[in-house]
C-alpha cells in the first residue's frame, strides 16, 4: 500500500532518477510526486521529438520501462528502425516500434500548437501515470559536447561516439534565452522539499539549475541530493567524464560542489570513503545507505530512506 505523503518536487534524468521513481511511487503517493525532467538532450529523429528523459521517466512511472537498458519500451521491436536503414537513413538513435509511436504523439502535439508541457500531460495521461511529469522548459535548449573532435550535440557524443572524444566543455544552448515552463514555476513555488535524483549533475541536472531564478530558489527550499557517483566512477553514464571536464572533482565530493549554493543534505553510498566519514561537510549533511538500485526492492528501500530524511526535517 502507498504511504501518504506530502508532495515532493524531484529533478530527474533519463537513467538513475527513473529507477528512484520506480520506488518512491510505491513508498510515496504517486499523485503527490511532480517530477522536473531535463529536456536538453531532446533531439528531432525522422520528422519526431524524441525526449529522451521525460519518456524514461514516463515508462518507468508506468511500468513499461526496458529494465535491461533503462531506455525504451520493454519488449519492443525495431522492424521500422530497420526497414528505415536497409532505405539507407541511419537514425542518430535506435528506436523501438512503440516507442516511436510515442514520439510520433508527441510530435502530432506540437504541430496542432501544444506546448512540450501540455504534450507531456496528455502523454502521461495515456499511459495511466499518476504523478506529475513537467518537461523543465517549452523552450529549445541543446547540450552540445566540446571535444577535440569538436562540437557536438549530446546524442551523438554518448550515442555514435560513445562518449569516447576527450571533453574541453559542455555547453547549454539557448538556456539563457529559456525560461521555466509555467507549470516547473508552480511547483517551485509551492513544494518546500526538493529532491535531486542519482542523474549526471553536468548534463541531466545541470540545464534544469541554469534555467533563470531556480538555483536562488532552491536556497529557500530543503534540498536532497542522491550521489551518482560512487568512489570515483558513475553508476552509469559519463558523469564523471563530463565532471573533470568542468573543473569538478568526479566524486561525491564533487558533487556536492555542484549543489553547494543550496544543498541541506547530500545522500552517498555506504560503499563510498571519499567524503572520509564525514558526516556534516560546509553545513551539507552527508548520510550513508546502499544507492544501488538492482531491482524494486532497493529502489523502494532507497526511498523509504529518502522519506525518513524528509520526515525528520519535518
Amino acid at each position: 500500500m502507498s504511504r501518504k505523503t506530502p508532495t515532493l518536487l524531484v529533478f530527474s534524468g533519463g537513467t538513475g532518477t527513473p529507477k528512484l521513481l520506480i520506488g518512491l511511487k510505491n513508498v510515496f503517493d504517486e499523485a503527490a510526486l511532480s517530477v522536473i525532467v531535463n529536456t536538453a538532450e531532446d533531439v528531432w529523429v525522422s520528422g519526431n521529438l524524441v525526449c529522451p528523459d521525460i519518456d524514461s521517466v514516463l515508462y518507468a512511472l508506468s511500468g513499461r520501462i526496458d529494465e535491461e537498458r533503462w531506455w525504451g519500451v520493454k519488449g519492443d521491436t525495431f522492424t521500422t528502425h530497420e526497414a528505415l536503414k536497409k532505405l539507407g537513413h541511419v537514425e542518430v538513435l535506435k528506436i523501438g516500434d512503440s516507442d516511436r509511436a510515442t514520439h510520433i504523439l508527441r510530435s502530432e502535439l506540437l504541430r496542432a500548437g501544444k506546448s512540450l508541457t501540455e504534450a507531456t500531460r496528455i502523454l502521461a495521461e495515456r499511459l495511466g501515470v499518476r504523478a506529475k511529469v513537467i518537461p523543465m522548459t517549452d523552450d529549445r535548449v541543446e547540450t552540445f559536447i566540446h571535444t577535440t573532435k569538436g562540437a557536438m550535440h549530446f546524442q551523438e557524443f554518448w550515442v555514435l561516439w560513445k562518449g569516447e572524444p576527450e571533453v574541453l566543455s559542455v555547453e547549454f544552448r539557448g538556456v539563457n534565452a529559456a525560461t521555466p515552463s509555467a507549470a516547473f514555476q508552480e511547483e517551485l513555488r509551492r513544494a518546500s522539499t526538493v529532491l535531486i535524483g542519482p542523474s549526471n549533475p553536468i548534463t541531466s541536472i545541470g540545464p534544469i539549475l541554469q534555467l533563470r531564478g531556480v538555483r536562488e530558489a532552491l536556497k529557500n527550499k530543503f534540498v536532497v541530493a542522491v550521489s551518482p557517483i560512487i568512489g570515483r566512477k558513475a553508476v552509469s553514464g559519463p558523469a564523471a567524464k563530463l565532471m573533470r571536464a568542468c573543473g569538478y572533482e568526479a566524486s561525491a565530493f564533487g558533487v556536492l560542489k555542484c549543489y553547494a549554493d543550496f544543498l541541506d543534505a547530500l545522500i552517498v553510498d555506504i560503499r563510498d570513503d571519499v567524503v572520509g566519514g564525514e558526516r556534516e561537510i560546509n553545513g551539507v549533511k552527508i548520510l550513508a545507505t546502499d544507492t544501488i538500485m538492482r531491482d524494486v526492492k532497493s529502489c523502494e528501500r532507497l526511498a523509504r530512506f529518502i522519506l525518513n530524511i524528509i520526515e525528520a526535517k519535518d
